[in-house]
C-alpha cells in the first residue's frame, strides 16, 4: 500500500508544470542537431578562443551559478553579443531584472537567436543557442513582463557586452 501511494505522488509531482512552461512556446524550433551554423569550429578551436566558463556554458550546454555574472546589475546603454562569435542577441533597453540571478531579457534581436528543445530536468524547456555558432544562451520562459511576456534567463558567461558609443 505505502509503495503505491509513493508512487503515486512521484507520478504527480513529476506531472506538474510551473506557469513559464505551460504554454506552447511561438518560437520556431529547430534543433541544433541538424542545423548547421554560419560558425563552426573544432571543440580545440573552441577551447583555445574561450574561457573555461564560456566554454563549458556556450559549448557544453552548461548552467553558470546564479548572481555571479558581473553583467547581472549592468544598467549601460549597448548591445549584448555572443562571446563566442560577437553576433548580436539582445539590446539593453529590453534588459530587466527578474530576480532569478541572471541576466533576463525580454526580447530577442529577431534571426539572431535560435530555439531547441530542452527536456534536461526532467520537463519540457526552450533552449536559447546564438544562431551564427550555435553557442548555448539559455532559456526562454513565458513568465516575463510586458510587451512580449518572454523571459530570456541568459547565462552572463555566453555574452559580452558592448557600450553605446
Amino acid at each position: 500500500m505505502l509503495r503505491n501511494i509513493t508512487i503515486a505522488l512521484c507520478f504527480l509531482v513529476l506531472a506538474c508544470k510551473g506557469n513559464s512552461q505551460e504554454n506552447e512556446s511561438a518560437k520556431v524550433i529547430q534543433k541544433k542537431s541538424e542545423k548547421e551554423f554560419p560558425i563552426t569550429k573544432t571543440e580545440a578551436e573552441w577551447k583555445n578562443q574561450l574561457t573555461d566558463m564560456q566554454f563549458y556554458v556556450l559549448r557544453k550546454e552548461a548552467t553558470e551559478n546564479p548572481f555571479t555574472s558581473e553583467l547581472l546589475d549592468n544598467k549601460e546603454e549597448g548591445i549584448y553579443v555572443c562571446a563566442a562569435c560577437d553576433t548580436e542577441l539582445f539590446r539593453s533597453e529590453t534588459k530587466f531584472d527578474s530576480g532569478t540571478g541572471w541576466p533576463s531579457f525580454y526580447k530577442e534581436i529577431e534571426g539572431n537567436v535560435g530555439y531547441d528543445v530542452d527536456y534536461k530536468i526532467g520537463y519540457k524547456r526552450t533552449e536559447e543557442h546564438c544562431a551564427t555558432c550555435g553557442g548555448h544562451l539559455g532559456h526562454v520562459f513565458e513568465d516575463g513582463p510586458a510587451p512580449t511576456g518572454e523571459r530570456h534567463c541568459i547565462n552572463g558567461a555566453a555574452l559580452k557586452f558592448i557600450p553605446s558609443k
